[in-house]
């Protein structure tokens, strides 16, 4: 295969997250071709510039209409704030490029299900940056699952908490408008929802409440404007084949930084992880002997495919951009046609649709089937 031509819409922080990726995915696996890192664009030509050579951009430019109509230009990843994802991803399937998107697809649902049209019309690649479920651990957890290792799951439980909305006095900014979505179940709980899909499959049923811990947020230039969305939300749901859910998120949560915390309930065990403690889990297994039941600690190791690539000894740890870095990889192999894991936007277009049921839910105060 030949080297991809990488265009880059956004430096913030999951930009730069890509640039790693991208700079670091021939080096850690070796088994793909270097990626050409080709065009940057950004809201400045200066901050383009400034950005390209931090990064190892060719280029840079303050259009990202621009980038997208370069020819050299193989894949865009898109990493601009949610309410851009559609604009951009749309034009550069259409201009026959692949793509790299940010979760969650887009703030609206018909934003999303052009987005998927859009992708299915290109016949080209198109995904979405969930890479949690890269993690060698939780790619272990989900073949655990699959030998029936818990016996049948019956039941789960999974919170996801961070605090930088925990401040009443933090100002407002984009993630807190409605142009950004609903708040904690789209711009946050998205991830919880992709661990779940890459375990369990789709939601089925949700009965949803959220709430807003403070009312208003203060402005950079003086006064105070309402909070438009919801920072912390409590979801039940149902699963395919009878299994109950419980999902809660809160952005506002003092303490919690990075906490994806997950209990999966078997007949005859559960499993245990917390995403701020990434590179363990622990295992209960009923049929161990009583006098030493209890929970196993499992670290990451080489044996945890593909850690191997990272670290050549146990318990070092692999951290978020190396996740990024395994997604990244197993974008490069779907492009190339070989099998891989990933959120396409097929399946993220079921997840958004996960989000949209649990707002309808809130409004209405009843169950939504989601079909």
């Amino acid at each position: 295969m030949k080297s991809l031509g990488i265009g880059l819409i956004g430096t913030g922080y999951m930009g730069k997250c890509h640039a790693l990726a991208w700079n670091a995915v021939k080096p850690v696996f070796g088994d793909v071709e270097r990626p050409r890192l080709v065009h940057l664009a950004e809201t400045t030509v200066e901050l383009a510039k400034s950005r390209a050579a931090e990064f190892g951009f060719e280029k840079a430019t303050a259009d990202w209409k621009a980038l997208i109509a370069d020819p050299q230009v193989d894949v865009v990843s898109v990493t601009t704030p949610n309410q851009f994802h559609a604009e951009m991803a749309i034009a550069a399937l259409e201009a026959g490029k692949h793509v790299w998107c940010e979760k969650p697809m887009a703030p609206s649902y018909t934003d999303a299900e052009r987005m998927l049209k859009a992708a299915r019309a290109s016949g080209k690649i198109a995904v979405l940056g969930y890479n949690y479920i890269q993690n060698p651990i939780m790619r272990h957890i989900k073949t655990l699952i699959g030998e029936g290792a818990i016996g049948t799951v019956n039941h789960i439980r999974v919170e996801m908490d961070e605090d930088f909305m925990a401040d009443p006095e933090a100002f407002l900014y984009w993630k807190s408008e409605l142009s950004a979505g609903y708040g904690a179940i789209d711009d946050f709980a998205v991830h919880p929802l992709s661990l779940l899909w890459y375990l369990f499959g789709h939601v089925e049923a949700v009965i949803a409440d959220m709430v807003k811990p403070y009312a208003d947020r203060p402005l950079r230039d003086g006064g105070r404007r309402p909070v438009e969305n919801h920072d912390a939300a409590s979801v039940l749901m149902r699963l395919g084949g009878g299994i109950s859910a419980v999902l809660m998120a809160n952005r506002a949560a003092w303490g919690r930084k990075g906490r994806i915390a997950l209990q999966i309930f078997g007949s005859k065990g559960s499993i245990t992880f917390d995403q701020e403690r990434l590179n363990e889990f622990e295992l209960y297994q009923a049929d161990s002997r009583g006098t030493e039941q209890g929970y196993r600690k499992i670290l990451a190791a080489p044996a945890h495919q593909p850690y191997d690539r990272f670290i050549p000894a146990p318990g070092h740890g692999l951290g978020f951009n190396d996740l990024k870095i395994i997604e990244c990889r197993e974008l490069i192999r779907a492009i190339s046609g070989a099998p891989s894991s990933l959120v396409t936007f097929e399946d993220g277009l079921r997840i958004e649709k996960s989000v949209h049921a649990m707002a309808q839910s809130f409004h209405e105060r009843r169950w939504i089937e989601i079909v």
